[in-house]
């Protein structure tokens, strides 16, 4: 019940009588009852959200599955020559980057995700070609982030985008076995290569479970349907920044040129079936050792990033493990040695400890658009000639993250500044 003010300055109490004055407690007035709805609401939230785990490792799955089949007869097939392999890998990113900020833009205007991601999904899967696969995968990563970002409270979703980016590493280290399975047992079925299966089964898959998506995930709180009046009351998801505050803040434009830097040192995830190959075995062993590093990188990521959110810091977080990835790529610079360029691979998973986004909507896909074009530029970093040893690659790759640390640092101490005249 609303209090006037007026009629109550009316009515103060004598100065011999005492009174005490409590502040009121919402939550035991009304039974106590808030709290369980929104530990109920998590709960349910996170069951339905837990779909864009599985979707984005099908997505990694579809976007990587080249990289392994190029070990199984795919360039050789497809004849391709000098840096054709790298133009077919960096041809996704140009739709890539071209369709996200727009994406995003028309997901917040329709307000259904659960439509949304699904059909973008199902048409991915179906797509015959990696150039118009870029334009309609532009819109899961961006939109997922957006839609978690909808729904979670801040102390909330650091936690889910590393489970969700978590789905990144897992598809490499699954994907990498599913590939192994089809590459070795279906070579000639039905008068096709293995590398085409491969393809076939990979894209059926991520049709069928973009079906079911349709009936599991939530939309926005304020169009979803299963959500009680108690619940819709519970949420406390805000709106986005506009298209006008994205691109006039000069630290977005400075954190999209630090990502450009971040994702080319990144390069070595699309080229890892090559990497694992300069350790002497056959190809299907070869792909069977990609897992092992990207199921320990699952873990730390997760173990983490948990310890970011605990301790609510991120450049030392970010940047400890910048420097674990430089150990390894330096390691891999300076031996041929088996067992050392093996561990090398689990210190470089290390560098992939997400960066949570520092605005929603237009803001956080203009980032990740123009963090692509690192995508770009890192196909061309491991050409053929430059193996087994990748000395020129791995230099890059530690450029890369040098770039990063310093541009965090610098972002981090203009932070810091404006944190100290605020509280001034």
């Amino acid at each position: 019940m609303a209090v006037d003010y007026s009629d109550a300055a009316s009515i103060s109490p004598s100065k011999h009588e005492h009174v005490e004055c409590k502040e009121l407690d919402l939550d035991v007035e009304f039974g106590g009852t808030r709290e369980k709805l929104e530990r109920r609401l998590l709960w349910k939230l996170d069951l339905r959200m837990s779909m864009l785990v599985l979707i984005y490792i099908l997505n990694f799955i579809d976007r990587n599955n080249a990289s392994a089949a190029r070990s199984r007869g795919l360039a050789t097939d497809l004849h391709l020559e000098g840096q054709q392999f790298a133009t077919l890998l960096s041809i996704l990113y140009v739709g890539y980057i071209i369709m996200q900020v727009p994406s995003n833009m028309f997901l917040n205007y329709i307000g259904k995700p659960s439509l949304y991601l699904p059909t973008c999904m199902a048409i991915w899967g179906r797509s015959l070609t990696r150039f118009f696969l870029g334009f309609v995968e532009a819109a899961f990563f961006p939109g997922a982030v957006f839609l978690i970002s909808k729904w979670y409270k801040r102390d909330e979703i650091g936690a889910r985008l590393a489970i969700l980016y978590c789905g990144n590493m897992i598809s490499n280290a699954f994907g990498a076995l599913i590939a192994s399975g089809i590459l070795a047992n279906m070579d000639g079925v039905r008068g096709h290569a293995a590398w085409r299966w491969l393809f076939y089964i990979e894209g059926s898959l991520t049709v069928s479970v973009a079906i079911i998506a349709v009936f599991v995930l939530p939309d926005f709180p304020t169009t979803t349907k299963w959500l009680t009046d108690d619940e819709r009351q519970t949420e406390h998801g805000g709106r986005g920044h506009g298209f006008y505050l994205a691109i006039t803040d000069w630290k977005v434009w400075w954190f999209a040129i630090l990502s450009i830097a971040q994702v080319t040192a990144l390069s070595f995830v699309f080229y890892f079936p090559a990497l694992t190959a300069t350790l002497g075995y056959n190809p299907t062993v070869s792909l069977l050792l990609i897992a092992p590093p990207w199921v320990y990188a699952v873990i730390f990521t997760f173990a983490w990033a948990r310890h970011s959110d605990r301790r609510q810091e991120r450049f030392f977080h970010m940047n400890i493990s910048n420097l674990i990835g430089i150990l390894g790529s330096l390691i891999s610079m300076c031996t041929m040695n088996t067992a050392a360029r093996y561990l090398s691979l689990f210190f470089m998973s290390h560098s992939t400890f997400p960066r949570p986004p520092s605005k929603r909507a237009v803001c956080f896909s203009l980032i990740n658009a123009f963090q692509q074009l690192g995508n770009v530029s890192g196909s061309y970093v491991w050409p053929l000639n430059w193996g087994p040893s990748y000395r020129y690659s791995y230099a890059i790759v530690i450029a890369g993250n040098v770039t990063t640390i310093a541009m965090t640092w610098i972002l981090r101490q203009h932070l810091k500044t404006l944190n100290k005249k605020l509280r001034e």
